[in-house]
Order: structure tokens, then C-alpha cells, then sequence
């Protein structure tokens, strides 16, 4: 089923989406938990170098995302802009990923006790997304977890799903 997405400035429609139905949303949870086999198991440089791709991907169209959280949220477009420059911060941080991700050692913690903690990724992560930041939200929430090495099902908000759809767009290209 499509669903239409208009401009809550003009009601225009600006474009659609198709609608999961569970057994879409089954399909990406299982394609999430295949691919995680393989994800997890690549080195968290190669995951961070993947970030930097993504994070210079996501600057030289800083203002293509800008433009999309204002039509679709109706964002003024400074506003907008500010969120996608948080939103590719958060993805700068994410870049950092192997130096987040190393454990600790506490030798002699306590008598004749050491403490190690190791970080490993956990699975398959979900984020369902609010209409009112539809480009920082999902940018704060899947590039950490995939730099983790986990993977990643995004539910965005049904008002404002385009801008979802750019940033995946967007991350694709810069494989």
C-alpha cells in the first residue's frame, strides 16, 4: 500500500511511500539478523572508515537534507539545517567507534582478581523515529549502531519518511 506525503506548509503532496505490513517488517528483521553474521565480524576500522564515507557523503548534501526536513516537517530552513549538521555530527562520532568500543583491563581489582570487559556487538538494533526530527534521530541512532557492529531496522515517522529514505539513500552511495 503507497502512502502519500504532502507539505504540512502547502498540503501539496511531495511524494509517497510504500507501507510495511508485518510481514515486511518480519522480512527486514530477518534480512537485519542474515547480514549481522557477516557485520559483526568486520573489523571495526574497516566499520569506522565506512562512517568517514558516510559522514563526508552526508555533507556534501547537507543542504539537499536540510531542504527535505523543511518541506517535510515544515521546519524553517535554518532550523533544518541545524539539525542535519547535528545529525552528521552524531555521525562523526561514530567515526570514533574503534577507540568507544575498546574494553577495560583492572589487573588485581581485588585480591587475586583481574577485570577485563570486552565489547561486542549485540544483534539487530531498531529505532522508531519522531516526526520533529526526521533527519538528527536516525542519524543519532543507526550509525552508532552499525559502526558497533551491529545492524539496523529503521521505522521513521509516517509524517515525515522521505527524509528517512534520503539518509538511506545517502548511505548506499557511500559504500
Amino acid at each position: 500500500m503507497e502512502m502519500v506525503v504532502t507539505d504540512p506548509a502547502t498540503g501539496h503532496e511531495i511524494g509517497s511511500v510504500s507501507v510495511a505490513e508485518s510481514d515486511d517488517v518480519a522480512g527486514a528483521v530477518s534480512a537485519a539478523r542474515q547480514a549481522f553474521a557477516s557485520w559483526s565480524q568486520v573489523p571495526v576500522t574497516e566499520r569506522a572508515r565506512l562512517m568517514f564515507r558516510y559522514a563526508d557523503a552526508l555533507e556534501r548534501r547537507h543542504e539537499e537534507i536540510a531542504r527535505s526536513v523543511s518541506r517535510e516537517n515544515g521546519k524553517t530552513i535554518g532550523d533544518a539545517r541545524a539539525e542535519a549538521r547535528r545529525g552528521i555530527e552524531a555521525v562523526e562520532f561514530a567515526c570514533g567507534m574503534p577507540s568507544l568500543i575498546m574494553g577495560d583491563v583492572l589487573p588485581d581489582i581485588a585480591r587475586g582478581v583481574d577485570s577485563i570487559s570486552v565489547r561486542y556487538p549485540l544483534g539487530v538494533c531498531a529505532g522508531i523515529t519522531p516526526f520533529n526530527f526526521p533527519s538528527m534521530i536516525p542519524l543519532w541512532m543507526f550509525p552508532i549502531a552499525l559502526a558497533a557492529g551491529n545492524t539496523f531496522v529503521l521505522k521513521p515517522s509516517p509524517q515525515t519518511p522521505l527524509t528517512a529514505n534520503l539518509l538511506a539513500g545517502i548511505a548506499r552511495e557511500a559504500k
